[in-house]
């Protein structure tokens, strides 16, 4: 069965809801298929890993005074995975990355390209990167061509002047 996950600025990822609290946040993710790799997480975590099995792809919830604040996505490790991430309708993880940043900007998003492979969104807080320790498709250089990880955060990482 497929599951698509959709990356929702300033909200979170599919029924991940940046302000939940962990147990709510766990229990989402475990709707989703995903399951804590430490049950004995603790009410106030810091973060809390979660693991899909079937497609090897992993949340990492980022947590600050009991609430979600992070919710890091990391890109399915079986590439055959019936797995979609989306963000403005576009496949984050299999869209070629320089492709995705060009249609994302098309659609009115501000990109900032630092040259390291992390690309920040500002406007939506999202963070895309591509820096990948995995073995995923790679050009002939092999650089990653796509995406490997997607932030999707409640916290203003433009700046004190928003820049």
């Amino acid at each position: 069965m497929a599951m698509i996950l959709e990356l929702l600025p300033d909200v979170g990822v599919a029924t991940l809801r940046l302000g939940m609290s962990a147990d709510e946040a766990v229990g989402a993710a475990r709707e989703l298929g995903f399951a804590p790799s430490d049950p004995d997480y603790s009410d106030a975590p810091g973060q809390v890993l979660c693991e899909h099995g079937e497609s090897r792809m992993e949340f990492s919830l980022g947590f600050t005074k009991g609430a979600l604040t992070d919710i890091h996505v990391y890109r399915f490790r079986i590439e055959e995975a019936d797995v979609t991430v989306v963000l403005d309708g576009l496949d984050v993880f299999r869209t070629l990355s320089e492709e995705l940043l060009e249609r994302l900007e098309e659609r009115g998003h501000t990109v900032v390209q630092n040259g390291d492979g992390v690309d920040t969104l500002p406007d939506l807080k999202v963070i895309l990167s591509n820096e990948s320790s995995f073995e995923y498709p790679t050009d002939e250089e092999g650089d990653p061509i796509y995406f490997d990880y997607a932030l999707v955060t409640s916290v203003d990482f433009r700046g004190p002047r928003g820049d």
